[in-house]
């Protein structure tokens, strides 16, 4: 991806955040000069990957595959380590018919939440599906949904629209994919530790992050950018 396409993103990121009155934590908004200016203070936070994420998972079309997160709070690789997060937070945008690929976690519980519709009607939808004894797509079992408490059994690959304020808890194992439907919507996830170096099994193997064409200086930082040496 361009990095003058990253920064046109996290812009209309921003707008569309401060729309639906979310409100990003302060380094949100830091340019490249503040991280510096902070490098010595912000270690746990960068190894953390807290701050902004914007994938195509290698598909060239962000329209299409895609998915911008920003990571508000995240614990660091071993849970029971002293000081550490036992959780993470994190706020996204789904865009219309812009899908996250089909995947599982191997130990990350998550809630995904609706938070708003950026447009009115504007649902998320999340298709689901189990996982054979081999760790693949079972597409023939059914599979349990928890939908705000609520369990339900479906037939493989149904596809559950949440409404603004709905969610669903997704335990590993599951395999979900996700997309903005009539429209663009702001989600939330709440969850265990996240590692998305050793936790995500995709369906269809993709990269997990973009490549970044330097064409231009970063407006914000991305998770895997240096501060050191970037801007």
């Amino acid at each position: 991806m361009k990095r003058s396409t990253l920064n046109a993103l996290i812009a209309q990121a921003e707008a569309d955040f401060r729309k639906v009155g979310v409100f990003l934590p302060a380094f949100g908004s830091w340019t490249p000069q503040d991280w510096r200016a902070h490098l010595e203070e912000t270690g746990d936070m960068r190894a953390a990957g807290l701050g902004w994420d914007v994938t195509d998972f290698g598909s060239a079309r962000f329209e299409k595959q895609g998915l911008l997160l920003f990571t508000l709070r995240n614990g660091v690789g071993d849970s029971d380590r002293p000081g550490n997060r036992p959780y993470a937070e994190k706020i996204m945008i789904s865009r219309r018919d812009q899908l996250t690929p089909l995947h599982r976690h191997k130990r990350k519980v998550e809630d995904i939440i609706h938070r708003a519709p950026l447009q009115d009607g504007a649902m998320l939808a999340i298709e689901l599906f189990g996982m054979l004894p081999d760790g693949g797509v079972d597409r023939a079992g059914d599979v349990v949904a928890h939908l705000d408490g609520r369990v339900r059994r479906l037939p493989a690959g149904s596809v559950v629209r949440l409404a603004a304020g709905e969610s669903i808890t997704l335990f590993p194992g599951t395999y979900h994919a996700f997309w903005g439907e009539d429209g663009d919507v702001v989600v939330g996830e709440v969850s265990s530790i996240n590692d998305d170096a050793g936790d995500n099994v995709f369906a269809e193997p993709v990269p997990r992050f973009a490549a970044i064409d330097e064409d231009a200086p970063p407006l914000r930082l991305l998770v895997g950018d240096d501060p050191a040496s970037c801007g």
